[in-house]
């Protein structure tokens, strides 16, 4: 699957794009076309260990996937429900 251009990314700052790139990965991990908040939730211990001092992993993850749907790379279904969304 190709997502949409990542261009915005370079206005991020590097740890902001961490995050960003780091929640598209998970979510490239994920090989269905939809997926759910709790798939992404089995992240959590593996971006704690690349974030020690993050203690709101759940908080993070939900913040990096409205950044995603509102860039138009995810697409919101309602109640923890997403699908990716092809170029």
């Amino acid at each position: 699957m190709k997502l949409k251009s990542t261009d915005f990314l370079k206005s991020k700052s590097l740890e902001a794009r961490g995050w960003i790139l780091d929640i598209l990965n998970c979510v490239e991990e994920i090989k269905k076309q939809s997926f759910t908040l709790d798939e992404l939730y089995a992240f959590e211990n593996k971006l704690k260990i690349k974030y020690p001092n993050n203690n709101h992993i759940k908080d993070k993850i939900r913040q990096q996937l409205q950044f995603l749907r509102d860039k138009g790379l995810i697409e919101f279904n309602g109640r923890g429900n997403y699908r990716k969304i092809e170029i």
